[in-house]
């Protein structure tokens, strides 16, 4: 008889659990805190600091863990609910919702007098730590840096730091020069009173420089770090093999380059007119601050001044999303409609139809690949709301279910994420009824116009109330901000109820995606990007007002629309979308995807 490949899972993870437990007791600590997360804090990383899922098997793209001596406790937020319990061993980790059960609370339950906690420096921002520390404190327990990661000490076939060289991302495409932003950002320097800023977001030193690269899946980042002067110079951190000689002519004499490691060597060596130095207090390290403060600098946290001008895209960069999106729209039809032709022939899963919509967007040559990985989700999968189908995992998409595709694709003009949820078969009337409730949340936010200084925060309710009509409601935010060719999660704009965020601006890029999700039974989401722009205001209004444009193309399944629950302004605005989407993709797509395309999107 074959073994169970559930209990050999768990024995590896008891197994891996067992040498790290080996491990620090060997270093002289109780236990260690395990995040999801690199040096650089970013929501891909590379497969060497994949430590989370080493340990765990969670590949969740957020969580943390603590481990101690006797037992251990794995912290997700609400998108990783029941995925989380499908890949660990709850009888190793106690499962835990990072809101509803914090990090802190537990540290201040489990720890005893005297016993000390470990954590690499390397991976924790001040902050985090401060939060560790008080949590230690209050239950007589200590928090003390690790001189060595120790999941990399008993990591044996751990992956080497990738080593892929660097692009330079052109002006055409960027619309503003490397050395017009490192001016920009330098005036703010200057104004604020900061010799200098420690830019420690990946995301935003490839804005800031103009550069890509291939140093993590799905998006499109460099892992490095810079120090950018008052003056507008900067010294780069990245290794050498990453820097070709197209990069280097690029980055010209005002920029100069050392390697990855050469920050501490860099900072001791700063002459006496440097004194404040502005770090990203989101992502730098606890390390970090720790050396400048050793070399007798100040370290000053403040928000990224990257991340605002990042978000805020100029009209080169609208353009190109807007291009981008029209793409992926026509290969996302063309998957539409194959599925329905497919489906019904009873051999399709959710890996081959991930697989398959990864190939029709293969078909544009600025394609460069997923932008993140395909959530491809049949029936009862579909609940899970960051579900990612494997070998072992892959179900059929057949009979009478909710298919939920949540896909995007990293253009060179563009990163686009949409999701569409299908009826395979019929659907039940409570499906029906939910769908039409997210697509009302959904019409609400993409048609709300609302003034300046406004926040997403403010405007999340407009996604739920449909739902919440109901008593029912979604446990993830309404929109997220999408980058220009980098992170399909952008900061710092957001949509959700956890904090208002900064106030919309135009051209910035978000997600409108309010869902349903019925455990074990069905999941429903419906996502387009949209563009915040600039509106007609009446005469008399007090404030400038600003709207969504929405930039995704794609139809969205008619199958699943209760006619009854739409009011005349919501069918409108449906049937005016699908009319956009049907004269802007027909022309794109084969003759037959063109036919199936005027069906999908005939008139309520």
């Amino acid at each position: 008889m074959s073994e169970d490949p559930n209990e050999m899972q768990s024995l590896s993870q008891k197994n891996r659990l067992t040498a790290l437990r080996a491990h620090l007791k060997s270093v002289g600590v109780d236990g260690c805190v395990v995040p999801r997360g690199d040096e650089y804090q970013g929501e891909f990383v590379a497969p060497y600091a994949e430590r989370l899922a080493w340990l765990t098997d969670f590949t969740g793209s957020a969580g943390l863990a603590v481990v101690l001596s006797e037992q251990a406790a794995l912290f997700v937020d609400g998108r990783y609910t029941l995925q989380v319990r499908d890949q660990v061993d709850d009888t190793l980790y106690a499962i835990r919702h990072v809101t509803d059960e914090p990090v802190s609370a537990w540290l201040k339950e489990s720890l005893t007098n005297g016993q000390k906690l470990g954590f690499d420096p390397h991976l924790h921002t001040p902050g985090q730590v401060k939060r560790f520390c008080d949590a230690c404190e209050k239950a007589g327990a200590a928090l003390v840096q690790l001189s060595a990661n120790p999941i990399d000490a008993v990591w044996q076939d751990q992956p080497a730091r990738p080593q892929v060289p660097a692009k330079t991302h052109p002006l055409e495409i960027a619309g503003q020069s490397h050395e017009d932003k490192r001016k920009r950002i330098a005036e703010t320097l200057h104004k604020d009173g900061y010799d200098a800023i420690l830019v420690t977001a990946s995301d935003s030193l490839c804005w800031l420089f103009n550069i890509r690269g291939a140093d993590v899946e799905n998006t499109p980042l460099v892992l490095a770090s810079a120090l950018l002067f008052a003056d507008g110079e900067a010294v780069l951190f990245m290794d050498s093999a990453k820097v070709t000689d197209d990069v280097r002519d690029h980055l010209g004499t005002d920029v100069g380059i050392t390697g990855v490691d050469g920050l501490g060597a860099v900072i001791d060596d700063l002459d006496d007119a440097i004194s404040t130095v502005a770090v990203d207090k989101a992502t730098v390290s606890q390390w970090a601050v720790d050396r400048l403060e050793t070399a007798g600098l100040k370290a000053i946290q403040i928000e990224d001044p990257c991340s605002l001008p990042k978000a805020c895209k100029n009209n080169t960069e609208v353009k190109g999303v807007r291009a981008a999106h029209v793409r992926d729209g026509a290969a996302l039809t063309n998957f539409l409609a194959w599925l329905d032709q497919e489906v019904v022939k009873g051999n399709l899963t959710e890996v081959s139809a991930a697989e398959r919509l990864e190939q029709f967007r293969r078909s544009s040559n600025l394609f460069q690949g997923p932008s993140f990985p395909t959530i491809s989700g049949a029936g009862a999968n579909s609940a899970i709301v960051h579900y990612r189908a494997t070998a072992e995992t892959d179900s059929a998409i057949t009979g009478d279910m909710l298919y939920l595709v949540d896909s995007g694709g990293q253009y060179l003009d563009g990163t686009t994420d949409v999701t569409r949820t299908i009826a395979i078969g019929t659907p039940t009337a409570e499906q029906k009824r939910r769908f039409t409730q997210v697509l009302k949340g959904h019409i609400a936010l993409a048609t709300a116009r609302f003034p300046e200084g406004t926040s997403g925060g403010q405007l999340d309710g407009f996604a739920r109330a449909a739902l919440w009509a109901d008593g029912v409601d979604y446990d993830h935010g309404t929109g997220h901000g999408v980058g220009a060719y980098l992170g399909v999660h952008e900061g710092p704009q957001r949509i959700g109820k956890a904090g208002a965020g900064p106030a919309l601006k135009p051209g910035m890029v978000v997600s409108n995606e309010p869902g349903y999700y019925k455990a074990g039974g069905y999941g429903i989401r419906i996502e387009n990007l949209v563009v915040v722009q600039e509106a007609d205001a009446p005469v008399d209004a007090e404030k400038p007002l600003l709207e969504f444009e929405t930039i995704t193309l794609a139809p969205i399944d008619l199958r699943l629309v209760d006619n009854t629950l739409l009011t005349g302004s919501e069918k409108a605005w449906l049937n005016a979308y699908h009319a956009r989407v049907r004269e802007t993709l027909k022309a794109l797509v084969a003759e037959e995807t063109a036919n199936w395309l005027a069906e999908a999107t005939q008139a309520l």
